[in-house]
């Protein structure tokens, strides 16, 4: 079984559905299943230096003040799977492109490792994950070569990749993330439960016997 994830760094949603998915990979009995992370960018107008992020997120929120309303769900939720979301530690919403870059530079099998290492970074330490310094020490935590990583994030290496896999994205109606899409052919949007996503492996699974 394969597995395509559209997500975005600055998604606390999708940092949630990847660890849900990795719970429901954790009691799958079936079949091998291969996993394919997906860039995508939930804003891509946010200029590369970012916006404040409370400026930016009570425009989201059409100018409500209460911020701590929209953080509560994902802290209790991260909390529950084992994950730390300190919102007040984030000062930029920022343009992803960068970040998106180093995931696609990574080797495959370090990919998952880097993914993780950018949500951890943006929400457990609120570090400005469109800043190329920072995105370089965080390679650099996750296993990769940080002078390559450098080089290549400098020398724009991956990013017409990224770019081309976002617009095939949107031209598939991708509009939201996270989402996940079963052996190409069944897909389920938003941060869902393991016991929703072994499910959805299951009935995915059960079309591809019956085809």
């Amino acid at each position: 079984m394969h597995i395509d994830v559209y997500q975005d760094i600055a998604c606390p949603w999708c940092r949630i559905g990847k660890r849900y998915l990795s719970q429901a990979l954790d009691q799958w009995q079936g079949e091998p299943v291969s996993v394919a992370y997906h860039p995508f960018l939930l804003n891509d107008s946010i200029p590369a230096e970012g916006y404040d992020f409370r400026e930016y997120m009570r425009a989201k929120g059409g100018g409500d003040p209460d911020l701590e309303r929209w953080f509560e769900a994902p802290r209790q939720l991260g909390t529950a799977i084992g994950l730390t979301f300190r919102f007040e530690k984030i000062t930029h919403a920022p343009n992803t492109l960068l970040a998106h870059q180093l995931v696609e530079i990574a080797p495959p099998e370090l990919r998952p490792a880097v993914i993780d290492a950018l949500f951890d970074a943006y929400f457990e330490f609120g570090e400005n994950i469109g800043d190329l310094h920072t995105l370089v020490h965080i390679a650099g935590r996750a296993g990769l070569d940080a002078a390559q990583a450098k080089a290549d994030l400098e020398g724009h290496t991956g990013k017409s990749t990224v770019i081309q896999q976002v617009e095939q994205a949107v031209q598939m109606g991708v509009s939201s993330v996270p989402l996940f899409v079963f052996n190409k052919q069944f897909a389920v949007s938003g941060a869902r439960q393991p016991a929703y996503l072994l499910a959805a492996m299951e009935h995915s699974l059960s079309a591809v016997q019956a085809s």
